[in-house]
């Protein structure tokens, strides 16, 4: 094994102990028996385990597009379809896990952004780069949406959408609060073509 495969299957391995398990709950020494890696590889690719853990907030950011947003955007050329088909996705997350577990980086946020400050700015560049992303896609639709639409804001809507509909799917055990969330956001947006459509500039 290559030190550029190994340090990958570390990544790769603690980054589902801690969406499995919580950073805290995840020891070191199931992270190496899991990814069948030594003590010494760990410690020569990551000093400690705060830092495999910044190691995994890096890997996420560089894994958001082939892993999460790529494959919904291929799914539509539609802008807004792709926001709705990267909530399908998440969604696909609760079904195979049974409503348990959540989104990686929001469970994340909730364990460590008081108690490891250190790591925030990982945390906060992970969700900045999500809404850079989901931006991009409200601004290729700003043709259907009213010309006042803060596009940022709008993506930020979305990711809170999407978080908490999550998170209260893995307190009851269902899809409901997921499907009305993502339902009720599915609305805001007919509402806003909607008004865009009705727009002076845009009635003939």
């Amino acid at each position: 094994m290559t030190p550029s495969d190994t340090r990958r299957r570390l990544l790769e391995t603690a980054a589902r102990l801690f969406h499995e398990q919580g950073y805290e709950a995840s020891g070191v020494s199931t992270i190496l028996r899991e990814s069948g890696v030594n003590s010494g590889s760990l410690y020569h690719h990551f000093g400690s385990k705060e830092e495999l853990l910044r190691g995994v907030l890096e890997y996420y950011l560089d894994e958001l597009d082939p892993q999460v947003t790529g494959p919904a955007a291929a799914e539509t050329d539609d802008p807004i379809g792709r926001v709705f088909a990267l909530m399908a996705r998440y969604r696909h997350g609760l079904e195979i896990t049974g409503c348990t577990m959540g989104c990686p980086i929001g469970n994340l946020a909730l364990e460590l952004s008081d108690s490891h400050p250190q790591v925030r700015a990982l945390i906060h560049a992970n969700f900045e780069q999500w809404l850079d992303v989901v931006t991009s896609w409200l601004e290729d639709a700003a043709d259907r949406l009213p010309a006042d639409t803060d596009r940022r804001s709008l993506a930020r809507f979305v990711l809170t959408a999407m978080e908490g509909g999550i998170m209260q799917s893995r307190a009851s055990g269902t899809f409901d609060p997921f499907d009305e969330s993502i339902d009720q956001l599915r609305r805001y947006f007919d509402l806003l073509e909607a008004r865009a459509a009705s727009a002076p500039e845009n009635i003939l």
